[in-house]
């Protein structure tokens, strides 16, 4: 009888060996009907409910919400809720809500979704992706991922967990499916358009954005309230490693396509500033609907009005190609709204992309050659014409118009291009589940988020040492 037991057990243990490895491989998504199951972490950004503004097969309706409780929720559940009820394609998202300062702990314990969606208050964000990680879900996050530089090396510990589980960590890049970047990245492409990339130099660099946003604007039809956290930069993140993210990725984007990066040996850091935007009471209130600064902005109210460091500059060098990147943040835009500059240089034409009040605040893209191109005019625009005419066949309908001065051209883009910014999240959440079912993201992906995120905290690093 010893002797049978004893041959029994290492089966047994086997056995249970042999389970619990089962039980920790990663799900194998199919592409089948609500197979994915998403999680929603402390919703406190409007961002969360724009990934559900439209429906996915793929996704469950069932969605699991785990919250401390309190207004962001509410502002959370409400977006939701309304596209739910409009009249022009409802989505019939069910949410199933949990509140609690455990809500991290009972989301790992309960484990009821595949995919968590995070996009909110940035202070511990790094550590619940990890968290998340552990437990081996997915995860879809917001920018940034990571606020101060010295969470990067955490950072890219999530990465090698996610690689160890066979999972995803994916951040949210929305940039990258507007049509006039998505336009001037395939016009950079035709080298008898654009001719290569300019490095140049700190001073005259290669590449130029800035993105201007502002602090009181209107999202869905409805102007956007805003938790006062948003305004603590150890909360929220400062502008340098926050809207930044987006303009360093499309650096990377849109000059090296598909090519894996190495930020310890393809980035040089030259240079970082930082500055405030001073924010009166009245402001605060009609954005936060608050009367009274909350005392952990105490420290950034000088002579009655809010400081909040969400401007700044970057200087770096990309593989030799020099870039300038600025974030600026208004209170709110006298016209228009969020505006986005770019500026590619090539070595024989410009491509810039302008969003002023020429261009009736909504962006616009234009190729304009350089003074040596010029001297060949007319042979360069047979070349244009002749490239842009294939670039036709996948983008029907753009078209090119000559400037007022005849030395540039426009590029014309149907309306039906222009889905907007929310519309970029069901985007870029139609990639992700694409990804799930491959199960893997593109090899030059997860090196470009390290990277990305490299430069964002080394700029605020040197910004704050100054």
């Amino acid at each position: 009888m010893k002797k049978l037991l004893l041959l029994t057990l290492p089966l047994i243990m086997f056995a249970c060996g042999q389970k619990t490895q089962q039980q920790e491989e990663p799900q194998s998504f199919t592409g089948a009907a609500g197979e994915v199951k998403l999680i929603t972490l402390d919703p406190g950004h409007f961002h969360a409910a724009l990934v559900q503004k439209t429906s996915y097969p793929q996704i469950s309706e069932d969605v699991y919400v785990y919250s401390p409780g309190g207004a962001d929720l509410k502002e959370h559940l409400a977006k939701v809720e309304a596209y739910n009820k409009r009249s022009d394609n409802p989505t019939h998202w069910n949410e199933i809500i949990y509140t609690g300062e455990d809500f991290m702990e009972k989301m790992i314990a309960e484990k009821k979704g595949n995919v968590m969606v995070t996009a909110g208050n940035n202070r511990l964000k790094t550590d619940y992706i990890k968290q998340t990680l552990e437990a081996g879900i997915n995860v879809l996050a917001d920018k940034p991922m990571v606020i101060t530089p010295d969470k990067f090396d955490e950072l890219k510990e999530c990465f090698d967990i996610a690689a160890d589980k066979g999972i995803l960590l994916y951040d949210i890049m929305t940039e990258r499916h507007e049509i006039t970047t998505i336009l001037q990245r395939e016009l950079s492409l035709l080298a008898d358009v654009y001719g290569s990339q300019e490095n140049g130099t700190p001073d005259n660099p290669g590449v130029v954005m800035e993105s201007v946003h502002n602090f009181y604007k209107v999202v869905s039809g409805n102007a956007l309230i805003r938790p006062a956290w948003f305004y603590d930069i150890k909360q929220q993140g400062e502008g340098l490693v926050d809207v930044s993210t987006h303009l360093v990725d499309l650096v990377q984007w849109e000059c090296f396509p598909n090519v894996i990066l190495d930020y310890t040996k393809d980035i040089q850091m030259n240079s970082a500033r930082r500055w405030p935007t001073v924010l009166t009471k009245e402001q605060f209130k009609a954005s936060t609907g608050m009367d009274e600064f909350p005392d952990f902005l105490k420290d950034d109210v000088k002579d009655g009005k809010l400081n909040v460091y969400q401007n700044g500059e970057i200087n770096y060098c990309l593989k030799g190609v020099n870039a300038k990147l600025t974030i600026l943040w208004d209170y709110e835009a006298p016209v228009g709204g969020d505006s986005h500059y770019s500026n590619l240089r090539g070595t024989k034409a410009e491509l810039t992309i302008k969003q002023g009040k020429e261009e009736n605040f909504r962006p616009e893209l234009y190729i304009i050659p350089t003074k040596e191109t010029l001297k060949g005019l007319k042979g360069y625009e047979e070349a244009l014409n002749k490239n842009f005419a294939e670039l036709v066949k996948k983008y029907p309908g753009i078209a090119l118009e000559k400037t007022k001065n005849g030395k540039a051209w426009h590029v014309i883009i149907p309306d039906s291009y222009r889905n907007g910014h929310e519309a970029h999240f069901g985007q870029v959440t139609e990639n992700f589940l694409k990804y799930l079912v491959d199960g893997k993201l593109p090899e030059w992906e997860v090196p470009n988020m390290i990277a990305k995120y490299y430069v964002t905290t080394q700029a605020l690093k040197m910004a704050l040492e100054k």
